[in-house]
């Protein structure tokens, strides 16, 4: 990657940054040894600012390697800690867009159901029944759209659990699109999957004012075909 070239950033201010993260992203450093996001946006801001030592930067949550979409990172520890609170609270309200090929069985529901992560595997389990070291997750979706060979579904995790959406989906017979660990029927060209955080809205933590941060879809074509018109 060359050393300039930054995901698009959605919001900053003196508290908060919120980065359009590119499906080839990490957020935190993993045993790949990539350079993660938060490191790369660190050096963003010492660039932009001109900082000679260490920028702080703190990572309030994650999404998915394979995932694109809005990250928010926290530029001050007053500002980390009140964000860390909201998203434990459940206080922060996220839209997800995901491209499946399987068309739901309703164009809208609530989904319930007890996930069990293997760590070994790095995947989740959905189970319809609760079981023991088992984890509640839910969420909403609607169908939003379509093309002749893909349905496009906005998505509202009320729960914050690994790989729960495309873990819920698969469940409901809707793999997303490109997710083979979840039953796609193939991979996609840059091993991205079809599943991007949206939009994301939250209490500022400093400014107590709500602000609502939506991140500009992949340069994708079938994201452009599925999205038209939206």
């Amino acid at each position: 990657m060359a050393k300039n070239s930054y995901p698009k950033v959605l919001f900053e201010d003196n508290h908060i940054l919120v980065v359009n993260k590119r499906p080839s992203d990490i957020v935190q450093g993993d045993k790949t040894g990539d350079e993660p996001l938060v490191e790369i946006m660190k050096r963003y801001l010492a660039e932009k600012y001109k900082k000679p030592g260490k920028v702080f930067l703190g990572v309030v949550h994650r999404i998915d390697r394979p995932v694109s979409g809005a990250v928010v990172f926290a530029r001050t520890s007053k500002a980390l800690t009140r964000l860390n609170a909201l998203f434990q609270q459940r206080e922060v309200q996220k839209t997800y867009w995901a491209v499946v090929g399987e068309r739901p069985a309703e164009s809208e529901g609530h989904l319930v159901h007890y996930l069990i992560r293997n760590q070994k595997q790095n995947k989740s389990y959905a189970s319809d029944r609760e079981g023991k070291d088992s984890k509640k997750a839910e969420l909403k979706f609607r169908l939003l759209n379509s093309t002749d060979r893909y349905y496009l579904l906005e998505i509202n995790p009320l729960t914050g659990r690994h790989h729960q959406i495309r873990t819920q989906l698969a469940k409901m017979g809707s793999p997303i699109k490109g997710d083979l660990k979840y039953g796609a029927n193939r991979s996609n060209k840059d091993a991205s999957i079809h599943l991007h955080a949206r939009a994301i809205s939250f209490v500022h933590p400093i400014q107590k004012e709500r602000i609502t941060i939506t991140a500009p879809i992949p340069n994708d074509n079938l994201w452009k075909a599925i999205t038209d018109g939206l």
